[in-house]
């Protein structure tokens, strides 16, 4: 924010003005801010569209308003709710339901104060705005006011008036009148000390319209008149009001006999002035007395001399502000209120204000009362009807996030705020957005406290009106002019708005050459705010704007140019102009001046290589969006070089589409795209720049032809390539530019015949012997015969029916029939192609193209053919597109039929059958159709369902399907989809209401058709009875599915038995073949059998007691070790490593349930092992040593690590219990007093870890206590009562820091202790938790679940006390001892505890 408050300041910025310039400006310019305010006025006129406030409340006119007595008899009781004296005058509620949304910085969506207090600070609009007010010292007129406390004993400044002249009172009685021309010259002094001394300080100012007059009021309830051409004293009147109070407004109305005051008794008086037989007289009559409410503040309608035939001026409207509520009054023809308005409830500590000022709404100028108390602005639109009668309309509502003292209109769009923080916000009235914040403390701003206490006549004020007034400073603001004028203790400032010029150049003057093109961009398009200086139409400002920054770029060019960093990186560089060039080039382009950007920017900047670069790659973007054509030749060929030297090719490409590439080198353009690829810009060039466009389908054809002539695979810039030639011709064909754009009209059928007779050349330019005729379609056909027909059939669509055009289409139908079908090179799928684009062109109505018959004869044939079954689905759809495409009626409709069925085309047969109505025999063809027989079932279900079909058709279509359900298979298949929800078939079984003999039936099936997957479905399946379906199982002899079902009925023992028969019966085989085969087929199903009776053992063995354990494992070891028995020494095995593998894997399995001495006892028990030697088991017994050694460690280290963790933990958690507490302030939270206040002796402090500190009487004051076992828990109230005040929220989730747990509580003595006081109490240590805490706990334990760290330490150390105790031996008989290590959702959870908060 520029200030310019005195000459020091004024040296520091050299940009600034000397304070005599200022003071000539300001005052020289008196008369065109005067006239600006019209101007602004007028501008609203002309920009109604834009002003016009489409939200208003009209306030309903009613018959009989109330009249002034019926007011001041009312109460005001400000402990109750403010409502409406009359609710007809202002529905308060319908204003306020209707709140206007807005996205203005300096607005909020909420009403609640405190969420308005603690709104973000806005942010700096001086980039968007730049400095609007300009605030200058009066230096002659602030040395005055010293000079004169100092030699006449004046006293300080109490109060200003301004009009023509500046008026100062003082605190000792005088008047000091000043002239505002440069030399700010003292013209009178009104008054003396004397009288000073007997009336007390003045209190209030005021100067009428001529300026002929001046109103005095003083501390001591005076009144004064004087003439301020002689400097006489007119009138002196003492006994205007009552006696004992001060006068606190003294105001002028436009009618130079009629003023207005108000005392600080809170009453207003109209003082009327006359003059009889030559003697001045003043009578007085009481407006409202302060008994029944007290006014602080009053504000008379003044209009301007322009504005003095407006019809509201007659009834000289006056405004009054009391403690409660506003009125707007009429003093003329008659005493009448038109309008009260409530505040509601406000800061008593907030200072009322009232502001009038003509403004246009709805083209209409009418005036418009500003009111606000605290941080809510209400503006209320006064208009006069046709009848005569006054209507208020309430406009939309600034809320604000400060407090206001000072409100004032600098024009009708722009108003300047102060704030209880003496800093000045600049706001735009109707976007609310707030153009400048600017400090003025410097002013020393003069308040007038001590008037609204009265402290001259004893303080006989009443304590509202005093609160008030301790930030009341109506007498030290005044505006005149679109200036404003602040008193300070020592000196006076006026503020004004800076006109259009001088806002760009002070951004200038900073340096802020990117903001001041900014701000004048706004200027230039009508959207800046608070505009000064800028008149005319609207294409006079926006030339004068503009030549202005025309001005600015070249300053800015010349800036870049100068500030470059000639050392350093080349990126240092480039990112400079990166952040400059572009600037230039948005504001040149945004201000039509291309002769100015291609002729002297690019000139200027052509200096520097890297500027020059910079700006070369600005223009990209603007002329891919077609926003810049007619780049200069010179300009254009830079252009492509640039880019082209940093090999972004893609950007060329992109580039010369979108230019007029006339005035380049055509052939040079041509050579480099053709080099680099760039096939785009090739067309685009021969288009455009040679209207050629054969040329560059040569050039393609010449590149994709060889290789797909040879047969072999494009690579993908070939495929690129021919796509692009694809596209290319569609456009031609189709009349449309490529890439974008179109032909222009008269090349369109020139273009079209030229790209027709180049497709069907019977040779291409410099053919070989060898080349087969029509090269071009054969090419195009081979690379991709779908979408070239796609091509050609769009292009049929848009010929003419003229007789070139037939001739055109019947040739191209000619050529493509004898290159495809007189060649056997084309697969089925590209023949196909070819008949379905005929099919559809020989379908249309008004089809002129002729097709052999005999053709589709042979297309069927080829298709159909039964001695080739590659492509079979490929050739299948290719003939349903050609039937679907029209193609059927080229066919006799039997034959079609025979040949379908013996190529097996089902799809074809169902088309064909579907078309005779013959729904039956479609079932035959999905039975038949192995892709889709399994959904014959919807089929059905969709013709018996749908309406549509004849009862004749849907009972052929039942019979059909009743007799396949005789074949056992369709059964099967039927059954699957109904009872399988694997299948994706959602069927509700229990509304279905299946019989169990229905599932037997599909489980019986199921082992015909699927004996693997039976397993599988009875685990999904419900509806069946075990006994049946074992014996079905038992009848196709599926062991393991009958011991599932065993297990199922809990037949452990019964399913252990079957299983183990049939692992004996495998390792018996083994044992009979194992010495004549190596085969591992036989051993793989040893292994799954093996896998799956283990896995039985360890499901049942956690219920079974030890023998049973025993009864199932002993004999599965037995079995496993047979064959090894057998087999000798001498002659080993082929098998036997692996059965000793799978041994072990038998011992390990069953070590978790059976005791390791009892596996020992019962193999050295053994006859066989027992009458051996040693050696024999070696390998058994070394293996589960290996297992017990394994475990051991494995044990250690766990137990060491849970040790460590546990001492981890407990250090962790003893620090934290240990740690101290830092109180953020040395008093109490509640009763603000210091900790070390003198007390009771019981009297304790109590610190949380949140840091707020309370004594414990405060707490047990505000029930922060809880009764939890007995014990008394504290909880921190602030933290706790967030939202409830002193209260407790109910909601645990919503308790903040500061509740109260173990470690968040310490207390100490409130003072240090001496002899004989008790030691602090401390809080309960032990943590209550509420049922939500509880729920989460528990939840955390289910997510870890597993077995307590103490109860694994527990066991742990047991059984490292004793050594005949393993935790995994389980020797322990009987269910009786239960390890947590034998649990089989025993798991470790090793992840470190989390970590204590500092």
């Amino acid at each position: 924010m520029d200030n310019e408050p005195d000459q020091e300041n004024l040296e520091q910025n050299p940009c600034a003005r000397t304070t005599e310039e200022e003071l000539n400006m300001s005052f020289s310019l008196e008369a065109s801010l005067s006239k600006f305010s019209c101007i602004d006025l007028d501008k609203e006129l002309e920009f109604k569209n834009d002003l016009i406030d489409d939200k208003e409340f009209d306030i309903p006119q009613v018959d009989t308003p109330p009249t002034l007595e019926s007011i001041l008899n009312e109460t005001d009781d400000e402990d109750e709710s403010f409502v409406l004296e009359d609710p007809t005058l202002l529905n308060i509620d319908t204003i306020d339901s209707h709140s206007y949304d807005t996205s203005s910085v300096a607005s909020s969506d909420s009403g609640d104060r405190a969420n308005l207090k603690r709104k973000k600070r806005l942010p700096d609009s001086f980039s968007l705005h730049g400095s609007v007010m300009r605030h200058s010292l009066l230096k002659g007129i602030s040395a005055q006011i010293v000079s004169a406390a100092d030699r006449v004993d004046a006293g300080l400044p109490t109060a200003i008036a301004v009009s023509r002249l500046i008026a100062v009172g003082t605190s000792h009685g005088l008047a000091l009148v000043f002239g505002k021309d440069q030399n700010q010259a003292l013209r009178l002094c009104l008054g003396s000390t004397s009288v000073g001394g007997q009336y007390g300080a003045i209190s209030a100012l005021s100067i009428n319209n001529d300026c002929s007059r001046l109103l005095c009021g003083f501390a001591k309830g005076q009144i004064t008149m004087w003439d301020l051409a002689s400097g006489k004293l007119l009138r002196s009147i003492s006994d205007a009001h009552p006696p004992g109070t001060a006068i606190l407004h003294i105001k002028f109305t436009d009618d130079p006999t009629l003023a207005i005051c108000n005392d600080s008794g809170g009453s207003v008086f109209e003082l009327t002035f006359k003059r009889v037989m030559g003697v001045r007289t003043c009578e007085s009559r009481c407006l409202f007395s302060g008994s029944k409410g007290e006014v602080c503040c009053i504000e008379p309608l003044h209009s301007k001399p322009e504005l003095k035939d407006h019809p509201i001026t007659q009834f000289s409207l006056l405004a009054m502000a009391s403690l409660t509520k506003i009125l707007v009054i009429g003093l003329k023809p008659s005493l009448k209120v038109w309008m009260t308005f409530p505040y509601g409830r406000m800061d008593p500590s907030s200072v009322p204000l009232l502001a009038w000022h003509f403004v246009a709404v709805n083209n209409h100028v009418n005036p418009m009362l500003a009111f606000c108390r605290g941080d809510v602005v209400h503006f209320l639109l006064v208009k006069r009807d046709e009848s005569g009668a006054i209507h208020v309309t309430k406009q939309k509502h600034l809320h604000l996030y400060y407090d206001l003292i000072n409100f004032t209109w600098i024009n009708s769009r722009t108003v300047v705020l102060l704030d209880s923080v003496e800093k000045l916000h600049v706001i735009d009235r109707q976007t609310q957005e707030e153009l400048e914040t600017m400090e003025i403390s410097e002013v020393q701003l003069v308040y007038n406290s001590s008037h609204f206490k009265s402290l001259a006549t004893g303080g006989n004020v009443s304590q509202a009106l005093a609160l008030v007034g301790e930030k009341a400073c109506y007498q030290s603001i005044s505006s005149y002019g679109g200036q404003i004028f602040y008193l300070g203790t020592k000196s006076v400032y006026v503020m004004m708005l800076r006109s259009w010029r001088e806002r760009m150049d002070h951004l200038l003057k900073q340096d802020c050459l990117t903001e001041a093109l900014a701000l004048a961009w706004s200027f230039h398009e009508g959207k800046a705010k608070a505009v000064v200086g800028l008149s005319g139409d609207v294409s006079k400002r926006k030339a004068v704007v503009a030549d202005r920054m025309v001005e600015i770029l070249f300053h800015y060019a010349d800036r870049a140019l100068k500030k470059c960093p000639d050392q350093g990186k080349i990126q240092v560089m480039e990112q400079h102009f990166q952040d400059t060039v572009p600037v230039i080039v948005d504001y040149c382009l945004l201000l039509q001046r291309k002769d100015l950007l291609f002729s002297q920017m690019y000139d200027k900047l052509s200096e520097n290589s890297v500027a020059k670069g910079v700006f070369l790659e600005c223009l990209e973007p603007y002329i891919l969006s077609d926003k810049l054509v007619g780049i200069t030749p010179q300009v254009m060929k830079d252009l492509i070089v640039h880019f082209q030297d940093k090999k972004l090719m893609e950007n060329v490409e992109a580039l010369i589409v979108h230019m007029d590439i006339t005035s380049l080198d055509i052939q040079q353009v041509v050579l480099m795209c053709w080099e680099n690829r760039l096939y785009d810009a090739m067309i685009y060039v021969y288009n455009r720049g040679m209207n050629e466009f054969i040329s560059p389908m040569e050039k393609l054809f010449k590149v994709i032809a060889p290789p797909l002539n040879a047969g072999k695979t494009l690579t993908d810039e070939q495929v690129v390539m021919g796509n692009k030639l694809l596209v290319y011709i569609s456009c031609c064909l189709a009349g449309r530019a490529y890439p974008l754009g179109d032909i222009p009209e008269d090349l369109v059928p020139l273009v079209k015949n030229q790209v027709f007779e180049f497709l069907i050349r019977l040779h291409s330019v410099e053919a070989s012997s060898e080349e087969e005729v029509y090269p071009y379609v054969r090419t195009l056909l081979h690379f991709d015969t779908r979408e070239f027909l796609n091509v050609l059939a769009l292009t049929f669509e848009d010929f003419k029916n003229d007789k070139q055009a037939v001739e055109y289409q019947q040739r191209i139908v000619d050529i493509l029939l004898k290159v495809m079908v007189e060649n056997s090179d084309f697969t089925p799928s590209q023949v196909g192609c070819l008949f379905t684009f005929l099919a559809r062109q020989l379908a249309k109505p008004d089809n002129t193209l002729f097709v052999n018959r005999t053709l589709f004869d042979q297309v069927l044939g080829f298709l159909c053919s039964p001695d080739d079954d590659s492509r079979h689905s490929e050739r299948q759809q290719v003939l349903l597109e050609l039937l679907q495409a029209g193609g059927i009626v080229q066919f006799e409709e039997s034959r079609l039929i025979r040949m379908a069925e013996k190529a097996e085309f089902y799809q074809i047969c169902e088309f064909m059958y579907e078309r005779a109505h013959q729904y039956d025999k479609i079932i035959d063809c999905y039975l038949h159709d192995p892709l889709r027989e399994e959904d014959v079932f919807n089929y059905i279900h969709n013709i018996l369902s749908i309406p549509g079909h004849s009862a004749e058709e849907k009972q052929s279509v039942w019979q059909k399907a009743m007799d396949h359900m005789e074949n056992q298979v369709l059964l099967f298949k039927f059954l699957r989809s109904l009872l399988d929800p694997r299948e994706g078939v959602h069927v509700n079984q229990e509304l279905l209401q299946i019989p169990p003999c229905v599932t037997e039936r599909f489980i019986e099936l199921l082992c015909q058709f699927s004996p693997d997957q039976v397993i599988e479905t009875l685990q999904v399946l419900e509806c069946y009875r075990l006994e049946e379906t074992i014996q079905i199982t038992q009848k196709y002899q599926l062991h393991e599915v009958t011991a599932y079902l065993l297990e199922k009925k809990g037949d452990i023992h019964g399913a252990f038995l079957l299983l183990l028969e049939r692992l004996q019966s495998r390792l018996q085989e083994i044992t009979q073949h194992g010495g004549n085969t190596k085969e591992a087929f036989p051993l793989k199903g040893v292994e799954d059998t093996m896998v799956e009776t283990i896995a039985l053992c360890q499901r049942n063995s956690q219920n079974l007691n030890q023998q049973q354990r025993e009864a199932l494992w002993f004999p599965l070891l037995e079995a496993m070790m047979a064959p090894q028995k057998l087999s000798s020494s001498a002659a080993p095995h082929l098998h036997c490593e692996a059965l000793k593998s799978l041994t072990m894997q038998v011992l390990n399995s069953m070590a978790a349930f059976i005791a390791l001495p009892s596996i020992l006892q019962r193999i050295l028990q053994d006859p066989i092992y027992g009458k051996g030697k040693l050696g024999e088991i070696q390998g058994l017994i070394l293996g589960m040593l290996d297992t017990f050694n394994y475990e051991q460690t494995l044990l250690e280290t766990t137990t060491s690590l849970l040790n460590q963790d546990l001492h981890w933990s407990l250090c962790n958690l003893r620090a934290s219990v240990s740690r101290g507490l830092n109180p953020k302030q040395d008093y109490c939270s509640i009763c603000l007093q210091q900790y070390k206040r003198h007390q009771e002796l019981t009297d304790e402090i109590i610190v949380f870890s949140c840091g707020h500190l309370y004594h414990s009487f405060c707490l047990q004051s505000k029930e922060c206590t809880l009764e939890i076992e007995g014990q008394t828990r504290w909880t921190c109230y602030k933290c706790s009562s967030s939202n409830k005040a002193g209260k407790l929220s109910e909601n645990p989730s919503e308790n903040k820091k500061g509740r109260l747990t173990s470690s968040q509580v310490k207390t100490s003595p409130s003072y240090h202790q001496s002899k004989g006081e008790p030691p602090a109490r401390k809080a309960n240590p032990e943590p209550a938790l509420d049922p939500q805490q509880m729920q989460a706990f528990d939840q955390l334990c289910r997510l870890y679940r597993g077995s307590s760290r103490l109860a694994l330490l527990t066991e742990l150390s047991q059984n490292r006390g004793g050594d005949s105790c393993r935790p995994f031996a389980g020797s322990q008989s009987g269910p009786a001892f239960s390890s947590v290590f034998q649990n089989e959702n025993f798991q470790l959870q090793l992840a470190p505890p989390p970590l204590a908060e500092d």
